[in-house]
């Protein structure tokens, strides 16, 4: 199943766009659904047919929850008999694809944590010690933006760089889980790109302001469940600038797998449905390399992973802001 968080009102409204107080009327939160086919999505909300409503927009994402659970029945028993098609469509459950429009998966994790030096060739690059523990840090959920947004380059940033990653999304509440049942605690994947202020994040002494810029959480363009993606190990990652290839790894090479991950993360820190774990980067960032590559006005992003998609972010340059002076 591939899960879609999305509208149908017009024109859409980004979190970033919220946040910079940019109006549209009529706009209401994204609604999450999945793709039945290349014509049609089923939508959670419009197929949900008990009275109790979701209490949060993250509930549609708890496994173990009856939001997520009625979902999945409705989305197998349309797979399983596309003559239940006409009754959906009639009830209003499904949604054409072409009139909506896609935010990213989750748009508001409330999580959003990161692992640093998960490959070994990119600790190799970046001069680090391979790590003997998953160095964590986090990126704030305003960073996140949906597949096909912009990032915007910070006007006090001049070495604005690429990381593609595969990401992970939670399903169930998790605390003090075992590597062992790590992934019964996986919803699914998506992919992710962690792009990062390089001048911002050495120059502080700590990665969370160069990390966290607005736009700087491209994630999409879907969430793959687990069912569809056997071995989250075992996958093609790439990441192209303006068509050119500039990281071409697989997920074989993560130091810390993402039960490892798991496991460690939940110890301490309690992981809830929807919170998105970004598991870190291969070799060919732009800092690394000689010269040093950094994005500009007019690049274009590719992430690439093998059953999950093409998410695509164009890059552009910051707007000055309304109301500034010389």
């Amino acid at each position: 199943m591939e899960i879609i968080a999305f509208s149908t009102e017009w024109p859409p409204r980004s979190w970033y766009a919220e946040a910079n107080h940019e109006p549209v009327a009529g706009w209401r939160p994204p609604r999450f659904g999945a793709l039945l086919n290349a014509e049609y999505l089923l939508d959670f909300e419009s197929a949900f047919e008990g009275a109790e409503r979701a209490p949060t927009d993250l509930a549609w994402l708890d496994m173990a929850g009856q939001w997520f659970k009625k979902s999945r029945e409705k989305y197998d028993a349309l797979g399983n008999d596309p003559s239940l098609f006409a009754q959906a469509i009639e009830r209003g459950w499904l949604t054409k694809r072409k009139d909506a429009y896609w935010f990213a998966p989750v748009p508001r994790p409330g999580k959003l944590i990161c692992i640093g030096l998960n490959y070994r060739d990119h600790a190799a690059e970046s001069n680090m010690a391979i790590p003997e523990r998953p160095v964590m840090f986090s990126k704030f959920a305003t960073a996140v933006i949906a597949p096909g947004e912009a990032v915007v380059l910070p006007a006090s940033s001049k070495q604005v760089d690429y990381e593609a990653e595969l990401a992970v999304i939670i399903g169930r509440r998790a605390k003090s889980v075992s590597a062992k049942r790590a992934l019964e605690y996986v919803l699914g994947y998506t992919a992710f790109n962690d792009v990062s202020a390089r001048d911002f994040q050495f120059a502080d002494g700590q990665w969370q302001r160069g990390k966290s810029c607005d736009t700087f959480a491209p994630m999409g363009p879907t969430i793959v469940t687990a069912d569809v993606i056997p071995n989250p190990h075992k996958l093609s990652i790439k990441l192209r600038l303006n068509g050119q290839t500039m990281q071409d790894s697989n997920t074989d090479n993560l130091i810390f797998g993402i039960p490892q991950l798991i496991s460690f993360l939940s110890e301490t820190i309690t992981l809830e449905p929807g919170d998105v774990i970004a598991t870190g980067t291969p070799a060919g960032v732009g800092f690394a390399r000689k010269p040093p590559v950094f994005l500009k006005d007019g690049d274009k992003m590719e992430v690439e992973i093998e059953g999950l998609g093409i998410l695509n972010s164009p890059v552009v340059a910051p707007v000055e802001a309304v109301g500034s002076s010389a």
